[in-house]
């Protein structure tokens, strides 16, 4: 059964607080955003597996423990997932990159995905996705419909910010993954948008209306 973890530390927060902020600008949001999520990873690989080898100080051979092995994706929502990409790969440089890319059809409302390329391997790989924002949790949840569609059976998802509407709709689409936030946020609005939230990441991200 999945977990719902809600970071406390407080560098996230602080940090938090200032993308919140509506004069932040677009180069000090996208810093930002890297530390936030590296400081996530932190967190989000806490269990990932280890294995011991032996290796040699200036002092002597000793056995220090590795990583297992290099068996991590990172699967941004496009667009505002990438400006978690860059943090994480700063943490697992050797992790593999897919994407994915939906849009919300304007008659039937559901998540129409136009674009996705994942790992060939993605079914043996520790599975990280990333979006800023859980409002409504439609996204998230087709974005983990089609990665378990291509074979993922080891999911995580990582976000900025989220709704508790956000977070009981993918939690009971997906009760098999963990979910990973920075701020827990007290509801969507009339237009789904989350308050008090940031506003849209993707336009504060890349500078764009």
């Amino acid at each position: 059964m999945g977990k719902v973890y809600v970071f406390d530390h407080p560098l996230i927060q602080h940090k938090v607080t200032k993308m919140r902020e509506v004069e932040t600008p677009v180069k000090e949001f996208r810093d930002l955003a890297r530390e936030v999520s590296m400081l996530m990873g932190f967190e989000a690989t806490r269990d990932l597996p280890l294995k011991a080898i032996e290796i040699e100080t200036p002092i002597c051979k000793t056995k220090a423990n590795v990583l297992e092995g290099e068996d991590i994706a990172i699967v941004p929502i496009l667009r505002a997932g990438l400006g978690f990409v860059d943090g994480m790969l700063e943490l697992v440089p050797t992790a593999k990159v897919g994407h994915v890319g939906l849009y919300r059809d304007p008659e039937t409302h559901e998540p129409v995905e136009y674009y996705c390329k994942l790992p060939t391997d993605i079914e043996k790989r520790k599975v990280f996705v990333l979006d800023p924002m859980l409002a409504t949790g439609g996204s998230a949840v087709a974005a983990v419909d089609f990665i378990k569609q291509r074979g993922a059976k080891d999911i995580r998802f990582m976000c900025l910010i989220a709704a508790p509407e956000g977070i009981e709709t993918l939690s009971k689409a997906h009760p098999d993954i963990d979910i990973y936030i920075a701020a827990k946020d007290d509801h969507l609005n009339d237009h789904a948008y989350i308050v008090p939230g940031l506003g849209d990441a993707g336009d504060r991200l890349f500078g764009t209306k």
